[in-house]
């Protein structure tokens, strides 16, 4: 495991950008393996209320002042504005999962001090998500 995914892995609780009601997407799958591991997780997405029993928030802006870590599972595009918003509230540590990344959105990330995961690691693989 890099220093990086270490680092990312130390918060207490996570923010899931673009988790998604659908259970056969990433966006869901990603917060079911954070509560798999025994993690709290936060899911952020504008359209739900709850995923998986969670209250959402609307956007990163609102997340809990105890999420330090997000994975963000977002076209790269939206993971630029994610990036942006992230930054400036404070989060630490910013995992694209495979398919979010832009180089726009790891610039960024390295300008403001982010600790940033893009190296097309996937944290399904990483924590040993199973479909149950």
């Amino acid at each position: 495991m890099t220093k990086a995914i270490e680092e990312f892995l130390q918060a207490g609780v996570f923010g899931v950008v673009g988790a998604s009601a659908d259970r056969s997407k990433y966006g869901n799958r990603v917060l079911r393996c954070y509560l798999m591991n025994g993690r709290l997780a936060v899911p952020v997405n504008p359209k739900e209320e709850k995923i998986e029993g969670i209250p959402c928030v609307a956007s990163v802006a609102e997340l809990p002042p105890e999420v330090e870590s997000i994975s963000v599972i977002t076209p790269p595009s939206v993971t630029e504005q994610v990036v942006a918003e992230a930054a400036a509230k404070g989060i630490k540590n910013i995992w694209m999962q495979p398919g979010a990344e832009s180089q726009r959105a790891i610039d960024l990330c390295r300008e403001k001090g982010i600790n940033v995961i893009a190296d097309g690691s996937c944290i399904l693989v990483v924590l040993g998500f199973r479909e149950h």
